[in-house]
Formats: C-alpha cells, sequence, structure tokens
C-alpha cells in the first residue's frame, strides 16, 4: 500500500476533506466488493463499534456486493485511515 500514486491520492483527499467539511462528520463510505460472505464480513468488522448504517446491495447477477457505510468520523485523517484498512480488503473498489 505504499504506492506513490496512492499516497498523492489521500493527501489530496485529506485536503478536499478538511476544506469541505466540519469535523466530526457524517461520512460516507461506498465500497464494491466480489460477492464473499468473508470480504463483506471484513469490511464490516472494520467499522465495529462505531454506530456505522452498513447497506449492502448485491448486483443483478450477483458477482458483485455495494457496501454503503455511513458513519460519524471525527477528522479527515480517520477517514483515510478506514480506507487504508479496508483495501488490504482483495478485490474491493473504493468509490
Amino acid at each position: 500500500m505504499n504506492d506513490p500514486k496512492s499516497e498523492e491520492f489521500y493527501a489530496k483527499l485529506k485536503i478536499q476533506l478538511a476544506d469541505t467539511s466540519i469535523w466530526p462528520t457524517k461520512y460516507l463510505y461506498k465500497f464494491i466488493v466480489p460477492s464473499d460472505h468473508k470480504k463483506i464480513e471484513k469490511i464490516e468488522s472494520i467499522f465495529d463499534n462505531m454506530g456505522a448504517v452498513i447497506t449492502t446491495k448485491e448486483s443483478s447477477k450477483g458477482k458483485y456486493t455495494s457496501i454503503s457505510i455511513l458513519v460519524k468520523m471525527k477528522n479527515p485523517e480517520l477517514v483515510i485511515i478506514k480506507y487504508k484498512q479496508v483495501a488490504t480488503v482483495d478485490g474491493v473498489i473504493s468509490l
């Protein structure tokens, strides 16, 4: 995960988040993952005990699942930490 492009992406995201929101704020994460219960559970577990509202929706052919997670975050740094944790799940796409 030490790809310079991703580090640059996260640095820009941190600035955008700081500029566009008053923290703490509710933040909506959106991910697409291959429909595999273990992968979905791993993503959900990253947000355990945070009061997150998690909704999942399977694609029409059942191959992929979209996961929306609405959770109150304290600051942009914590938002990015969660993105990096989710990025460790194989096959996940962050939107």
